[in-house]
């Protein structure tokens, strides 16, 4: 592996981020080339976990971006602040001042700097996340498009802000939708899949200290059994951590049936899945999974 991989590895495992080569690969590269990075996976796996840390690691500031279905401009990119603007316009007519212009009012006193915007004019390079941007419109998507290629943002009334220090740029998605082929073609991209039991037992252990290596190890390998299983919504390795929370608390030595069912809704969030489980999974899911071997 390239040792600037491997620093990269190792200083988000300094907050606590089990990275492999690939997650490494992609940050490096994406700072390299000066390109956003696109990550997508399943719900849970650790996407957004990425952005946070990464902003530990450069010691720089986190903005965040919840993206939405309906979301707009005014909310993501700048708004004017039209109601500055009517009070210098009254009392502009009270002073008899007829010098005040459109190009006044349309100047940086107005604007109101939303999450682009402010990763854009930072004093330092930010790292702005858009999060889940697979639930937005393709019509933002399309808002985006010169941001994400040229770190600058273009306002009608205004002109050209270009970015003294470009941001960091981190995309996520669950896949809810497709997004388009102009925003991929923007980004680096990278996958993120459930991790394999060494990672998710490493996570679990830094997440959840004094667990104990024998649980951590049983409840590692009773949630990769799981995740074989047809369900509709398998858990991620956030409610893994959850779960191995809940059973710390709970006081669980060696994990039993009744411990399974006493903390399943910290791991599944159907209902469905639950009543499946605990009628039909759990004992074989015990034998099979849940002895703290690697499955």
């Amino acid at each position: 592996m390239n040792q600037p991989y491997n620093d990269i590895i190792a200083g988000l495992r300094r907050y606590d981020y089990v990275a492999d080569a690939d997650i490494a690969g992609a940050l490096f590269l994406a700072e390299q080339l000066n390109k956003p990075i696109l990550i997508e996976g399943e719900a849970g796996v650790g996407k957004t976990e990425i952005a946070r840390v990464l902003a530990k690691l450069k010691d720089t500031e986190l903005i965040r971006l919840q993206c939405y279905e309906g979301l707009d401009c005014n909310a993501a990119l700048y708004e004017w602040n039209y109601q500055k603007q009517i009070v210098s316009i009254r009392l502009n007519e009270l002073r008899n001042n007829r010098e005040l212009s459109i190009g006044d009012l349309y100047s940086r006193d107005y604007l109101l700097e939303r999450p682009i915007l402010k990763a854009l004019t930072a004093a330092k390079r930010a790292v702005l996340l858009l999060d889940e941007i697979d639930r937005s419109d393709e019509e933002f998507e399309a808002l985006l498009l010169e941001t994400l290629a040229e770190y600058q943002l273009t306002i009608p009334e205004f002109g050209t802000i270009k970015a003294q220090h470009p941001p960091y740029i981190v995309l996520t998605s669950n896949r809810t939708r497709e997004l388009t082929d102009a925003l991929r073609r923007r980004c680096l991209y990278l996958w993120i899949n459930y991790p394999s039991f060494q990672k998710e037992l490493e996570v679990i252990q830094i997440k959840v200290p004094g667990l104990g290596a024998a649980l951590a190890s049983q409840a590692t390998s009773f949630v990769q059994a799981l995740r074989r299983e047809r369900l509709n919504k398998v858990p991620g390795l956030s409610e893994a951590i959850d779960w191995a929370k809940a059973l710390q608390s709970t006081g669980v030595r060696v994990l039993e049936r009744a411990d399974v069912e006493a903390t399943i809704g910290c791991l599944l969030k159907d209902q469905h899945d639950i009543r499946n489980l605990k009628e039909t999974m759990v004992g074989p899911l015990l034998q099979k999974g849940g002895h703290g071997l690697d499955p």
